[in-house]
């Protein structure tokens, strides 16, 4: 017997995202079909959390469709890349036009503008779409980020808006804009929970180094900032991970985790496009290669017995102010990181003709998603009363902060090269930031000598025009 179309969206992909996802929509009053490549997978979720919603299980792909109201719509969650290309070819054939495929994997926003565009040829909506939380989030309701056209969002959104996660009664979900649009402000929320996690990780060093302290005290440190302007997911995370003991060694267990961070792309992939647009993300930057850095075992430990004594023994004489030092300098970087994701977002909404809202995107993150924090609201603020704002820096809340954290900040960064205690986020976002206000910079020799060596010409500053200077002849200036 042919299957009826009774689900209001479909999941093909079962894995823990998947899974979660579609428990998520059926908790919340959806009829979900659900498929998996392997039926066992799906026989598993009816058994186990059928009782939860109305599921309309299916082991073909063709049934999988079937059993979708029109227009259809549906959500791929499977691995990036040829995985979801496989998927979708799957798909296309069973499709019929104006039915819509959803793909709330990690995907990179180039793929995912190439998909749109193909499928556009079909009659089909195609919508990339980041998805933030984690397992807990895909459950209990993550930060939703879809893009593709504005026709798939009128049937997406009322379903996608509901199974958010709400802050103050605004579901964290909103259409951010065409094609790659929502996969791309995800991966640059990515970039920036990079920056944020090695911020956070390089005060924890700052504090162990400085103070002597156990992981269990500086845990302590972290449940107060998170009473303050600092509140974050992030930070209350890391009071439980310090605070925690192995069991099977009594140790720390900060202690007994291999130092060598991992990561699955996003993070080198905003980066890479920072680089396309000509958008300084230096904290962000400097986090990925951090990572990069870590898993380099065999260098480290070479480094380690070519140069054992290169810093100087580190001695904190005011343990408040100290402190206080730090929260102020990773308050400080913090700002700045997220001012370079704010700036990478509207230069890739410039270059694609996206028109994404920024204080809305601020909205959307406020809950649901790794890096949701206090201060979000103060972003959207600020890009809600100028939504031209030259860097989120200036507006007046943050530079507050940042003026206010400057002198700790300075000399956090100038103990830790004393002591030889690496802190590249750190550094990096107060060069950012000394960079960004200096009235004059170096650029201007960069510029002479690439005169000098290729003819590529420079800007005066005392006329219009392009000029080059004849270094190998008699040094006289022509204008380009």
């Amino acid at each position: 017997m042919a299957q009826q179309a009774t689900a209001q969206i479909g999941v093909t992909g079962l894995a823990v995202m998947g899974r979660n996802l579609a428990r998520n929509l059926a908790r919340n009053g959806f009829t979900v079909a659900v498929h998996n490549r392997s039926p066992q997978r799906t026989r598993s979720l009816i058994a186990e959390h059928g009782d939860e919603g109305s599921f309309v299980p299916s082991e073909s792909l063709a049934d999988f469709v079937a059993s979708l109201e029109r227009p259809r719509a549906v959500i791929v969650m499977v691995k990036a890349g040829a995985p979801t290309d496989a998927v979708i070819d799957e798909l296309v054939p069973l499709l019929e036009e104006g039915d819509i495929v959803v793909d709330c994997g990690n995907a990179h926003f180039a793929d995912t503008r190439r998909r749109e565009e193909a499928l556009r040829g079909h009659g089909l909506h195609f919508v990339g779409t980041g998805v933030s939380g984690g397992e807990e989030g895909a459950l209990r309701g993550p930060s939703i980020m879809p893009g593709g056209s504005v026709e798939s969002y009128r049937k997406l959104g009322p379903i996608f808006e509901k199974i958010a996660a709400q802050v103050d009664g605004v579901p964290c979900c909103r259409h951010i804009g065409p094609d790659g649009a929502g996969h791309f402000v995800k991966m640059v929320h990515n970039g920036i929970e990079y920056a944020d996690m090695q911020l956070i990780a390089e005060a924890y060093d700052l504090l162990r180094a400085g103070l002597s302290a156990s992981p269990a005290e500086i845990a302590e440190i972290f449940r107060e900032w998170n009473g303050g302007e600092l509140e974050s997911f992030l930070i209350e995370i890391t009071a439980d991970v310090l605070g925690h003991t192995d069991a099977a060694t009594g140790r720390p267990f900060v202690d007994i985790v291999l130092d060598q961070a991992e990561q699955k792309g996003t993070g080198r992939w905003t980066v890479q496009s920072a680089l396309d647009l000509g958008i300084p993300i230096t904290g962000i930057a400097e986090a990925t290669f951090a990572r990069s850095l870590s898993g380099h075992a065999d260098q480290r430990a070479a480094a380690r017995r070519a140069f054992p004594d290169a810093g100087e023994k580190w001695q904190v004489d005011d343990r408040e102010t100290f402190v206080e030092d730090v929260r102020r300098a990773l308050l400080a970087s913090k700002i700045v990181a997220y001012a370079q994701g704010f700036d990478h977002i509207r230069a890739g909404s410039r270059e694609y003709d996206w028109d994404i809202d920024l204080g809305g995107t601020a909205t959307i993150w406020r809950g649901g998603c790794i890096i949701r924090a206090r201060f979000l609201d103060r972003i959207r603020e600020a890009y809600d009363a100028e939504p031209e704002l030259a860097t989120l820096l200036v507006a007046p809340w943050f530079a507050d902060r940042v003026n206010a954290g400057v002198p700790g900040w300075r000399r956090v960064v100038a103990d830790a090269a004393r002591a030889g205690v690496p802190t590249p986020a750190f550094s990096s976002s107060l060069a950012y930031f000394d960079a960004l206000r200096a009235e004059r910079l170096p650029a201007a020799l960069i510029q002479g000598l690439r005169d000098d060596f290729g003819a590529h010409t420079y800007h005066r500053v005392d006329r219009d025009g392009s000029f080059h200077t004849r270094w190998a002849g008699d040094r006289s200036e022509v204008e380009a």
